[in-house]
């Protein structure tokens, strides 16, 4: 038993979603590859012309037209109504119908018909961020790893709908032989998908995993979701969802009975099991209220335990960003995970009376909108100092019937501003953000007809009000748009670091989609009455921790003899810094993002699949990094569960520690560190160093070159850090550090404190 002043308090956490949206489309598809006779029926999608000598009056007058074209069919092997599948009546002029070679051959002997082509099977995946992140059916790391075929992932969190085609188990193998888990479901099972279900909640009589609230099963969904084909919400992004590690088996741990509490006891009991029952990654979208020592944190404290028992943990990093020192989760044990955009929005256009339009984002995309000018209105423009942010009962004594109504974010949510516009007769919102939030916006179901735009629009758009008498604009509804040239972007919820807890680590180690994500739910959004096929989109770090997980997944099984430290070390040294533009990644604020938003980068899964070399870390290494935090010899052992003496460990400084990246604090003396690489690459291989110092830094490495000659060798390098005479005006500078050979380039982020 821990000593008393080892007892972790109850403190309450929180589980870190912050936006809610819904579903959408993708864009991506692959052809449908045939092999068969001339006879045999297969999906074409017809193009024809529009008929000419009237006007369709009627839907139905359309359909029948497309229908006339299959009496010419020459197989009669089924019903026709039954192999006409869809009589488009706006994306094409056409139709959709199962038929023969001959039946088409004959189609094209009709009056009307322009042609034909065999449908293609639409990748869409509507989670979007498994194409977005290179992920391929038939290539690449999905097909070395089996899509995580074998690997057991333990999400903590809210729970699991059971019954969600997300997590059926066709095709799945029995749970691996080493798993002990248990099914605690009260009218549903398990199954070879999620294999086990445990329940933790010591303040409530309830017991079961069911998910009652989202949060539980998108996540799950998020991290190893199976392929869901004609995924949709509200009649948008139909397509097929899919997780990271679709074929990953999930263990459930409800530790958090609503998504506003989450209490350490139920927690650490949830993570007890997991390390029991045999899982491989742990996925904790959780975090605490504030930074504590690690021996206070029960996050930290039971991820030593696991990954002592070599199983990775991958946590959120947190939602408290943009400020600096509020990243959370941050033990060196842990991969932190920060949150990014993808290259999908759900746009909408605001056009002004002027002729300027801007882009936004909303998932209520209403059809029938008008798309004509109509007055426009700023809601700060009254008396009332809480208007501006449309809050309940604001807009009394404006006149805002039937006008758009510019709100600002703030003092409630996002979606109750729209509540408040449309009680007083708006007829639709622009909701912009305020300077902090500065570019990132989030697609969700408002109320009414929305526009969610960034603070720079925002100030245009007031700028225009304030410029003319009579204000108008329109609202313009564009659907899916994929291959923002800018994306990924770190988003401006993301925590930031430094570290408040281990400054000389820095974090968050990586970011990976956060933005706009969709994943299972358990139950309608919107007034979707199918219940069992329900999807949701949802923003936080909540959401990119998931992914990493998946991916830390993959790597397991392409890799079972790697340690949780060697994944992490593959993720972070191969990140990507630039965007599909080729430019720096950016933040919220469209500057170039510092090490403290991005880490080493954003990740990148095919190229952690083959990082060259890695830094290892065996679990007896984090203790002389924690005597060196000053912690006592009581505190050093609630987290290694066994009784240990500092004055006989060799204490190190955090920089020390064999991690991927460097954080320092530099005076005028010179500091040097080592650190050791693993070959994982090629038994024969040499790398050369090549620096990119912080400003205002000496960087010198010995030796330049590593030459290895046999695979899982090791080799020492030494990193010396002094000030150069370069006069800086900033506290912070950051630079590289990358080891290269010919097929790999393995880099390191360095962090400056200069004092």
């Amino acid at each position: 038993m821990l000593p008393d002043m080892a007892i972790l308090s109850l403190i309450s956490l929180v589980i870190i979603f912050t936006f809610s949206a819904e579903l959408a489309r993708g864009n991506d598809f692959e052809p449908l590859n045939y092999v068969s006779s001339k006879n045999e029926l297969k999906t074409y999608i017809i193009h024809v012309k529009k008929p000419e000598a009237h006007i369709l009056a009627q839907a139905d007058d359309l359909s029948n037209y497309h229908k006339s074209f299959m009496s010419a069919r020459a197989t009669a092997a089924l019903n026709q109504e039954q192999d006409f599948l869809y009589s488009y009546k706006h994306v094409i002029n056409g139709f959709a119908a199962r038929l023969s070679e001959e039946d088409v051959e004959a189609m094209k002997e009709m009056e009307g018909f322009v042609s034909a082509h065999l449908e293609k099977v639409l990748h869409q995946q509507t989670t979007h961020t498994p194409r977005f992140l290179g992920l391929h059916q038939d290539t690449g790391l999905w097909r070395e790893s089996n899509f995580g075929k074998g690997v057991i992932i333990g999400v903590l969190d809210g729970g699991i709908l059971p019954t969600h085609p997300s997590f059926t188990d066709e095709g799945m193998p029995s749970p691996p032989a080493r798993w002990k888990g248990k099914c605690e479901f009260v009218t549903s099972k398990c199954n070879n998908k999620i294999i086990g279900a445990r329940s933790f909640n010591n303040s409530a009589t309830i017991v079961s995993p069911f998910d009652q609230e989202g949060h539980g099963s998108h996540v799950a969904g998020i991290a190893a979701g199976r392929f869901v084909k004609n995924a949709a919400v509200l009649g948008l992004g139909n397509g097929t969802a899919v997780g990271v590690a679709p074929k990953a088996h999930l263990a459930i741990y409800k530790v958090c009975p609503t998504t506003d509490k989450c209490f350490e006891s139920d927690l650490l009991a949830g993570i007890d099991a997991a390390v029991n029952d045999g899982v491989d990654v742990i996925s904790i979208s959780i975090v605490g209220k504030f930074a504590v020592p690690f021996f206070q944190d029960a996050i930290a404290v039971g991820s030593f335990a696991a990954i002592q028992k070599g199983i990775f943990v991958s946590c959120s990093a947190g939602n408290t960003g943009p400020s600096n020192s509020t990243v959370l989760n941050d033990a060196p044990w842990i991969l932190t995970v920060g949150a990014s955009t993808t290259d999908r929005s759900f746009k909408v256009t605001t056009k002004l009376g002027n002729g300027e339009e801007f882009a936004g984002e909303s998932l209520f995309q209403p059809e029938g909108f008008s798309a004509v000018l109509m007055p426009l209105i700023y809601a700060g423009s009254s008396s009332n100092s809480n208007s501006s942010f449309c809050v309940e009962g604001s807009l009394e004594g404006i006149d805002v019937k039937g006008k758009i109504v510019l709100c600002e974010r703030g003092l409630s949510t996002r979606v109750s501003k729209g509540e408040t516009v449309r009680k007083a007769g708006g007829a639709a919102m622009i909701l912009m953000n305020q300077e902090i939030d500065g570019s990132t916006t989030i697609a969700e179901s408002h109320v009414l007809p929305a526009a969610h735009v960034s603070y720079a629009t925002g100030l245009r758009i007031k700028a225009f009000i304030n410029s003319t008498v009579e204000p108008k604009a329109a609202i313009v509804f564009k659907g899916t748009r994929s291959g923002d040239p800018l994306a990924p972007a770190v988003a401006s919820f993301s925590a930031r670091g430094p570290s408040i807890t281990t400054p000389g680590i820095l974090k968050p180690d990586i970011v990976g989609p956060g933005v706009n994500i969709l994943s299972a739910w358990p139950f309608s959004v919107g007034g979707d009455s199918n219940s069992l096929s329900t999807f949701n989109v949802q923003s936080g770090t909540s959401m990119s921790c998931p992914h990493l997980s998946g991916i830390a997944a993959l790597l397991k099984s392409a890799h079972p003899n790697w340690s949780p430290a060697a994944i992490k070390s593959a993720i972070m040294t191969t990140a990507d810094l630039n965007n599909l533009n080729e430019s720096p990644i950016v933040t919220e604020r469209s500057v170039p993002a510092d090490v403290f938003a991005i880490g080493a980068g954003h990740v990148n899964p095919s190229k952690a699949n083959n990082p060259g070399l890695v830094y290892d870390i065996h679990p007896d290494e984090y203790i002389p990094y924690l005597c060196g935090l000053g912690y006592t010899n009581d505190q050093v052992g609630v987290i290694t569960q066994r009784p240990i003496n500092c004055t006989n460990e060799t204490s190190i400084p955090e920089a020390q520690l064999n991690y991927p990246s460097f954080s320092i604090t530099l005076a005028s003396i010179n500091q040097t560190y080592t650190r050791t690489m693993t070959n994982v690459g090629e038994p024969n291989s040499s790398y050369y160093i090549e620096i990119i110092p912080p400003k205002g830094v000496l960087v010198t490495v010995n030796p330049t070159s590593l030459d290895f000659t046999e695979a899982n060798q090791q080799l020492t390098y030494r990193v010396t850090f002094g000030r150069s005479t370069e006069t800086i005006y900033t506290q912070y500078a950051q630079g590289f550090l990358k080891w290269t050979s010919t097929h790999h380039t393995v880099r390191s982020p360095i962090s400056v404190k200069l004092v």
